[in-house]
């Protein structure tokens, strides 16, 4: 609600300035805790919003009549890869349409590990080239140990080491918002927790959160239960709050045992830990052949090594033994689409592709692997109950995990208001607001967004209740979500009367390091 101030401005006490918008009319829905819908108006003047209260008596260059719609903030994506939307050469890439059309006014990128300790030189372009969408960015483990060490299954050096730390911490100073990780990934795999402590703990000292694509989200190799409590170990030993992305159990022989996750966690944060998670509401996974079915050893050193590994007689069956043991954990090839375009296996199942070559589902990913192919992949692997008990949590917020060739890319927040909001009543539209708003701004510290309030920056969204929806599928998965009919970025429209503008008012969201942990 409005300050008093704010107020007394509105209903006309001395000067009536004139703001720029005026969203009349609609119900609001601020992103705090505990919200209490309203009707009722919000004001924006320049990039802030001046005021949100029952009725503004105010002059504006252009009012929005939003009876009968939904007023948000923008909605906050922290696990996305738009990379290759914010770094286009494109104009009309870089506003990061799939994102906007959904609600979507600010992503984190660099994530599974994937963030580069650039980060200076990465927001620099984004300033200088314009951008639809405010980013945060990651410095990432991925990016740094196959710098420093290489693709090899070893620990790093004492020397090693230092450098690894000193890569974190120029990505820190540099305005990243914290470690990612994605220790399911080679050669990320091949690192043991004292490593990923002694990284964290410099994200820690500079006031950043420990992100994690955590190790194992079945029984491929540690265990689901045990990647979980090293990422809780990690946050601990390490001194730093633990996120959790795209939380989940993976493969029928796990269905089930999002229950046992949810209470290692709880009994976590009871005892005082700052663990927190995020999730997409699909029951496909985005993955690859090497990610999926390889066994970690056999990508020791990089595709050469590969390669050599499955021209050996021995050696090849025994990848094949364990590669068969994968797809028997993760309920089979019939449950593997191949996506994006331009292979002659996009678009099709993984055991459809074997039976047209002659081959065994085996056996026809690994000519792909040899053919140096997309290998990208969605597997069906997780199950409608696990979602929904993770969806309910207090502290599980909405990610896409978005990137090329998913639907959850143009298609999450939409997808999970319909059916788990309208269809299935898992969680109420307040809920998903503010899980997908506020909530998700206090876990990482955005400040001054994720929420409707005086003073804070103007990230808007007016949505229709009624057609807010996504719009493409697993074939058809670049389609824009409809329902949107207004977006601000920045008090700009992005959107406006549901079309898409040209504007690129997002900006780069460096994060402040703690005072005195920079040189």
């Amino acid at each position: 609600m409005a300050s008093l101030a704010a107020i007394a401005w509105a209903a006309g006490a001395g000067a009536q300035p004139v703001a720029d918008i005026l969203i009349r009319g609609g119900t609001i829905y601020d992103g705090s805790e505990g919200m209490k819908p309203f009707v009722g108006d919000v004001v924006i003047s320049g990039e802030r919003i001046t005021y949100v209260g029952p009725r503004a008596n105010v002059q504006a260059r252009r009012t929005i009549d939003a009876k009968g719609l939904a007023v948000a903030p923008g909605f906050i994506d922290p696990h996305t890869h738009a990379d290759h939307f914010i770094e286009s050469r494109d104009p009309r890439q870089r506003q990061v349409p799939a994102w906007l059309a959904q609600g979507v006014t600010t992503v984190f990128v660099g994530v599974d590990g994937n963030g580069k300790p650039e980060i200076a030189e990465r927001f620099a372009a984004l300033r200088e080239h314009g951008v639809g969408v405010n980013v945060a960015s990651y410095v990432g483990f991925g990016a740094i140990r196959p710098r420093v060490v290489g693709q090899v299954a070893r620990a790093p050096t004492e020397a090693e080491l230092a450098q690894e730390k000193a890569l974190v911490a120029k990505g820190m100073c540099e305005g990243a918002i914290g470690l990612s990780t994605g220790l399911f990934y080679v050669p990320q795999s091949y690192s043991k927790t004292n490593e990923v402590v002694e990284l964290a703990r410099e994200a820690a000292r500079r006031g950043g959160v420990y992100d994690t694509h955590t190790r194992d989200y079945s029984n491929f190799t540690v265990g689901f239960m045990n990647s979980y409590q090293e990422a809780l170990t990690i946050g601990k030993e390490a001194g730093i709050p633990v996120h959790l992305s795209h939380i989940k159990v993976l493969g029928p022989v796990v269905w089930g045992k999002s229950v046992d996750v949810i209470k290692l966690i709880d009994d976590a944060r009871a005892a005082g830990q700052k663990v927190t998670a995020s999730q997409y509401p699909y029951t496909g996974n985005g993955t690859s052949i090497s990610a999926m079915f390889l066994p970690n050893w056999a990508l020791d050193g990089g595709r050469e090594a590969l390669l050599k590994r499955l021209d050996e007689p021995a050696t090849l069956e025994r990848i094949k033994a364990e590669m068969t043991a994968n797809l028997n954990r993760t309920g089979g090839a019939g449950n593997f689409l191949f996506r994006g375009r331009g292979e002659p296996w996009s678009n099709k199942y993984l055991d459809a592709v074997a039976k047209e070559w002659g081959l065994t589902p085996v056996d026809a990913a690994l000519r792909i692997v040899r053919q140096g192919g997309s290998q990208s992949m969605i597997g069906f692997v997780m199950s409608e109950e696990d979602i929904a008990n993770f969806m309910k949590q207090p502290w599980a917020v909405t990610d896409s995990d978005g990137g090329e060739g998913h639907p959850r890319e143009y298609g999450t927040f939409p997808l999970k208001y319909q059916d788990y909001v309208v269809k299935k009543k898992v969680i109420t539209l307040p809920f998903f607001i503010r899980h997908s708003s506020g909530l998700t701004a206090d876990i990482f510290g955005i400040k001054e967004r994720g929420y409707l309030r005086n003073g804070y920056f103007a990230d808007v969204v007016v949505f229709d209740p009624k057609t807010y929806a996504p719009k493409n599928d697993f074939a058809h998965y670049d389609v824009l979500a409809a329902g949107v009919t207004e977006l601000l970025v920045n008090g700009k429209a992005a959107i406006d009367g549901g079309r898409m503008t040209a504007v690129l008012s997002g900006r780069p969201l460096p994060h402040t390091p703690t005072p005195g942990t920079c040189g």
